[in-house]
């Protein structure tokens, strides 16, 4: 390789043809949990978690399913594409948003070499005021088993059901950090599995230690409707007494109570910011 005594030099003698190009992606993985249908009045609602698709109308991929994703323009900022790819894809804007990892396998676009930037987003469906593209449509994520560090992943819209495999392989026994690598998927574009289950478990292992979660409540809550929310998040049931002790910092209680629907009253809570 030729060396530069300056950078004029280097300059005068750069040809842009002498270098591969990268495209980058900003991917979305969105989120929310809400009340499915309870045929038992008495009950309180149960909770499923969804996760926001995206139907291919072009090629790669016609017609399958992907996240809300698009290319980064070239004069654009990263933090700022997101953003426009959300309000484009699915007419969603102003929710929060954070960056997850950065993928690039070789062969995960079979146009060229891309590399994409992922963000995950956690709203209430069930408070959102806009209209969703044509195109787009929430699936339930109605099984996420994890075996043998095998973990399958079910979603259904309530007209399609579409699954994929992911096998975790532990590469830092310091840090407990895993390689992902798809087993089975023929449904879901790119490499997009690997981006749902990357941010299901970052949801998961932020969940305690952070308010992350109330980005996905309305207002006003009932502490049995935010404990059901931990419990379909964490997929398991937890004991009141540990709820409580994860969540006394972080609700106020509010003078509303929540009646009717064949429950008890209930008062209700909101968010506690921090000052």
């Amino acid at each position: 390789m030729k060396t530069y005594k300056s950078e004029e030099e280097f300059l005068k003698d750069y040809n842009p043809n002498d270098y591969k190009r990268l495209s980058l992606t900003a991917d979305i993985l969105i989120l929310s949990v809400s009340s499915s249908d309870n045929a038992n009045y008495r009950k309180t609602d149960d909770k499923k978690m969804s996760v926001l698709l995206i139907k291919r109308d072009n090629y790669p991929f016609k017609d399958m399913w992907c996240l809300p994703g698009g290319f980064v323009g070239y004069d654009e900022e990263l933090e700022s594409a997101p953003k426009r790819i959300l309000k484009q894809e699915t007419n969603l804007d102003n929710i929060y948003l954070e960056q997850l990892y950065t993928f690039g396998g070789l062969t995960r676009d079979p146009r060229m070499r891309v590399i994409s930037t992922s963000y995950m987003s956690l709203i209430d469906k069930n408070r959102l005021m806009e209209h969703l593209n044509e195109n787009a449509s929430w699936f339930d994520i109605v099984l996420y088993e994890e075996k043998d560090d095998v973990v399958t992943i079910v979603l259904d819209n309530g007209n399609e059901t579409i699954s994929f495999t992911i096998k975790k392989e532990l590469r830092e026994k310091t840090t407990d950090r895993y390689s992902f690598h798809i087993v089975k998927n023929n449904s879901i574009a790119f490499d997009h599995p690997l981006v749902i289950l990357a941010g299901l478990e970052r949801l998961r292992n932020k969940l305690e230690y952070t308010d992350i979660v109330f980005n996905m409540m309305p207002e006003y809550f009932t502490l049995g409707e935010l404990q059901k929310v931990y419990e379909v998040i964490l997929g398991k049931k937890l004991l009141d007494p540990a709820f409580r002790r994860i969540i006394k910092n972080k609700v106020v209680k509010t003078e509303k109570i929540k009646t009717g629907e064949g429950h008890r009253p209930s008062y209700m809570f909101k968010y506690k910011k921090s000052k």
